[in-house]
């Protein structure tokens, strides 16, 4: 169980996003020094805090910053302010380390800059690891170490990793370095800078800090790695029908979502080739998002959740199917990104029916009560639906039937490996019917 530490006042709480996270751990261990705390506007090292939560922070003297958990990690000291969105703004100022700690897998491997070097000597080859190693990269390091001792820093942060999770990087690391004489593997918590030549500026100047010495080899991760690592790599990120998938229906309401999605549901469990969850629109209003009103914020909020559990099933190698509205693109680009982020492929089917094709399904009689302003914020009415740019497969469902669209939709799965072929299917259902 995590110890929260007391703290001598009471400040208010903010956990930051999973990149700031991580900027938090290396200003703790002193990774970015001389830097003590959080930049301003322009600088790489930021922190977007809501304004309400900064003006109560002003007055309270700091802004206590915890982690998912509610452990609290330090305390900001806000010196400046600047506007980012209408409803954030950037927080400038140094922080204060407190003692709490963020759990996480191969946390033993996570330590600072001064106990790294303080347990090598200055002959020690470093070698940052965002990738796994190949038997190339474990030539050269030989070669270059030439029987000296080897230090392994793996970049585990938010973002950094190619090709593997974190952890699964830490782990195909440890595999390699068994093949090193005299080898240490430690992890830092670099998150990916959104600028790539800032972001390779930022991971030297932290690995700069690891390095007992000045000999810093960086690999380039190319060719055959061992069988070892191998089995590390199909572990933690497999292809094809074993690889998490997430298929995300979005459209107006009556465009089908709800009728392609239960069909495709029930033909993939029919056929028996995937362990299949269906996340509806309307069952995740009932369920996860029960309290939540239909306002902006909210929706999006459903969303977020939609995508985060997606993702979770994802994450273990099944199949999410998700069907909301889903009207903006910034919601469906995080659902995007967290089912990428785990690995996972992520499939956003537009169903691009007309408004008036769905006005005139409007089975449930939605529209006609948005038409007399008796439901407020409905999206084509009173509520924009932003059009998705980046859908892999976009369908008109206008007199199109239900086997139909799921054959356009199931085609493309197939060509893309992520389905057997030759799924059987035959849906008596027509879209805009009761099913």
């Amino acid at each position: 169980m995590a110890t929260v530490p007391k703290l001598e006042r009471s400040y208010p709480q903010h956990s930051p996003s999973l990149r700031e996270l991580d900027d938090v751990e290396l200003l703790r261990m002193g990774a970015l020094a001389p830097l003590l705390g959080f930049e301003g506007e322009g600088g790489e090292v930021t922190l977007a805090v809501p304004i309400k939560l900064v003006e109560w922070a002003i007055d309270a003297g700091g802004l206590e910053i915890v982690d998912p958990e509610g452990v609290p990690l330090a305390v900001l000291s806000i010196e400046e302010t600047y506007p980012i969105t209408a409803d954030l703004v950037g927080a400038s100022g140094p922080i204060r380390p407190l003692p709490g700690t963020i759990r996480r897998a191969f946390s033993n491997l996570y330590v600072s800059p001064s106990q790294t070097r303080g347990a090598l000597d200055a002959a020690t080859l470093t070698v940052p690891v965002d990738a796994p190693l190949t038997n190339s990269d474990l030539a050269d390091i030989r070669s270059r170490a030439n029987g000296g001792p080897v230090l392994l820093v793996v970049l585990a942060g938010n973002g950094s990793p190619r090709e593997l999770s974190p952890h699964g990087l830490i782990r195909a690391t440890l595999a390699a370095a068994r093949d090193l004489d005299n080898a240490k593997v430690v992890a830092i918590p670099v998150a990916a800078r959104r600028v790539p030549t800032l972001d390779q500026d930022f991971r030297q100047h932290v690995v700069r800090s690891y390095a007992p010495g000045e000999d810093i080899l960086w690999p380039l991760s190319l060719g055959e790695v061992s069988a070892a690592v191998s089995a590390v790599i199909e572990h933690d990120r497999p292809t094809g029908s074993d690889q998490g998938l997430v298929v995300f229906f979005t459209g107006l309401s009556g465009s089908g979502k709800s009728t392609i999605s239960q069909a495709f549901r029930d033909t993939l469990l029919e056929q028996g080739v995937r362990t299949v969850s269906l996340l509806d629109g309307d069952l995740v209003r009932r369920n996860l998002s029960a309290g939540l009103t239909f306002s902006r914020e909210d929706r999006e909020t459903n969303i977020e959740r939609i995508g985060w559990v997606a993702a979770e099933i994802a994450r273990h190698g099944g199949l999410a199917i998700c069907s909301p509205i889903a009207p903006f693109d910034r919601t469906r680009k995080i659902a995007r990104h967290m089912a990428e982020e785990v690995g996972a492929v992520f499939v956003l089917v537009h169903l691009a029916t007309p408004l008036a094709e769905c006005e005139r399904r409007d089975r449930k009689g939605l529209y006609a009560k948005a038409r007399r302003g008796e439901i407020e914020q409905f999206t084509g009415i009173s509520s924009p639906y932003e059009i998705p740019a980046d859908a892999e497969v976009d369908i008109d469902t206008t007199g199109r039937s239900v086997d139909d669209v799921l054959t356009v939709v199931l085609d493309f799965l197939t060509e893309q490996g992520l389905l057997p072929r030759g799924i059987e299917h035959h849906v008596e259902l027509t879209i805009g019917s009761p099913s």
